[in-house]
C-alpha cells in the first residue's frame, strides 16, 4: 500500500540520516545535523481506512530544502544552514551508494525533516526501490553545488565528471559541420551507383 511504502521510504531515509549524523557530528564546526523524524504505521481495524501513519507534529515555518524536479531555485535551500546541510546529506547518500540512491524532497521545519522521497536507479538499490523517478538522480548530479559542509565531509565534487561530459559534447558540436557536410555528400554518392545498378539490370 502507499501508506506502507511511505513509511518504508521515510524510515529508510531516516537510517541514512542517522549514519550521516554519526559521521558529521564529530567534525569540528559542523554543528547540528538535519534529522528525518520517524514515521509510524498504526493499524485501526475498526476504521474504514485501516492503516494510517503517525509522526511528530512540526511547529514553525515549513520549508522545502530540495525540490523534486530541481527546476525551482530555492534560496532557503542555498542560503540557510539547514538547506546547505540537506544538500550535503543528499551528496553524502549519493556517494555512499555509488550514485544508486538519492534522498529527495527534503523538507521540514529547521533541521527536522519529513515527507521525504527516495529515488533509485531503475534496478533499485540493495533490493529497495524508491518512490521517485531516477531522473532526480541525474538532475541532482547536474545541479548540485558543493558547499562548506560537503568539503568538511570530504565529498568528491560532482562538477568534474559533469565538466568532462560537457567538454565531450562541445567537441562533438565542433565536429558537427563536418559530419553534416559528409552526410550531404553521402546521398549523392549513394544515388549514383544506385542509378548505375538500375540501368544495368
Amino acid at each position: 500500500s502507499v501508506v506502507l511504502q511511505e513509511c518504508h521510504v521515510q524510515n529508510t531515509a531516516r537510517e541514512y540520516a542517522k549514519l550521516y549524523a554519526a559521521e558529521a557530528e564529530p567534525l569540528e564546526g559542523f554543528g547540528e545535523v538535519p534529522e528525518i523524524i520517524p514515521i509510524f504505521l498504526i493499524h485501526r481495524p475498526a476504521n474504514n481506512i485501516p492503516y494510517a501513519t503517525v509522526e511528530e507534529e512540526l511547529v514553525g515555518e515549513f520549508v522545502k530544502y530540495s525540490v523534486k524536479d530541481g527546476k525551482e531555485v530555492n534560496f532557503l535551500r542555498r542560503d540557510s544552514e539547514a538547506g546547505q546541510k540537506c544538500c550535503t546529506f543528499q551528496h553524502w547518500v549519493y556517494e555512499k551508494t555509488n550514485g544508486n540512491l538519492l534522498v529527495t524532497d527534503l523538507q521540514g521545519v529547521g533541521m527536522k525533516l519529513t515527507d521525504v522521497g527516495i529515488a533509485t536507479l531503475a534496478k533499485g538499490y540493495k533490493g529497495f526501490k524508491g518512490n521517485c523517478s531516477f531522473s532526480f538522480i541525474e538532475q541532482f548530479r547536474a545541479l548540485h553545488q558543493c558547499n562548506e559542509y560537503c568539503e568538511m565531509l570530504g565529498l568528491k565534487s560532482l562538477r568534474t565528471t559533469h565538466q568532462k561530459q560537457r567538454k565531450a559534447t562541445s567537441t562533438k558540436s565542433k565536429n558537427l559541420p563536418n559530419t553534416s557536410t559528409v552526410k550531404k555528400m553521402v546521398p549523392k554518392k549513394a544515388r549514383e551507383p544506385r542509378d548505375f545498378i538500375s540501368s544495368e539490370h
